[in-house]
């Protein structure tokens, strides 16, 4: 009995979807293989408040504003993790003391190789290397630099400030992200070459509270 038109056309719709999906490489989690970089910037009081553990140098310290969360791989749409690579997945006690001005934690600084670092297609130091680059690469605004007073403004207020101090970048390459109203993260685009770029799935994901607390740094 031949099949109704609507089943045949569903039918090899799916077939094409299947044979597409086969025949085409996948570029899941190599190496080297994405499109750009995000340089995720934590506000150290919020994390610190809402999930940071207080006997964490980090959270003892509280003199922290900025730090990187990351410097992550991305493809246009997504991003790969946890990359298969021949490097160690421990980071040497050297590389991690040499970052601990920028990320103050040794948790962090590991689980940010070996999720995202390991997909750059570099090595250990040249990874932790281009993470220092880029985060000098950005102008913190003076705002954020010692805060002493507890700050309430819209999340389009610190991404203009970012963008003011950052000749070059856009507010199509940065995304403002908060939690439990607070600001969380700066997260920057950047090229492989660590030039500012635009980004619109990154951009989406940005904060729409319209006002946000900003903990000053004790």
């Amino acid at each position: 009995m031949p099949l109704d038109p609507a089943v045949r056309l569903c039918f090899f719709g799916f077939l094409a979807f299947v044979t597409a999906a086969v025949l085409s490489p996948s570029r899941a989690d190599v190496p080297g293989d994405f499109d750009f970089y995000v340089l995720a910037l934590s506000w150290s009081p919020t994390h610190c408040d809402i999930e940071g553990n207080p006997n964490s140098p980090q959270c003892r310290a509280s003199t922290f504003g900025f730090v990187v969360h990351g410097l992550w791989p991305q493809y246009e749409r997504g991003y790969p993790e946890n990359c298969r690579t021949s490097e160690g997945r421990w980071v040497s006690d050297a590389i991690v003391a040499s970052m601990r001005d920028i990320m103050p934690s040794g948790g962090l600084i590991g689980s940010q190789w070996r999720k995202h670092g390991a997909c750059s297609g570099l090595d250990q130091s040249g990874y932790f290397e281009l993470v220092r680059d880029a985060y000098d690469a950005i102008s913190i605004p003076n705002a954020y630099r010692d805060p002493t007073t507890n700050l309430t403004l819209s999340p389009g207020a610190v991404e203009t400030a970012f963008i003011d101090a950052n000749p070059g970048l856009s507010s199509g390459g940065i995304a403002v992200t908060c939690r439990q109203n607070a600001l969380f993260e700066v997260r920057i685009c950047l090229t492989k070459d660590l030039d500012f770029r635009d980004c619109q799935e990154v951009n989406r994901k940005s904060c729409r509270a319209s006002r946000i607390d900003v903990p000053a740094i004790d």
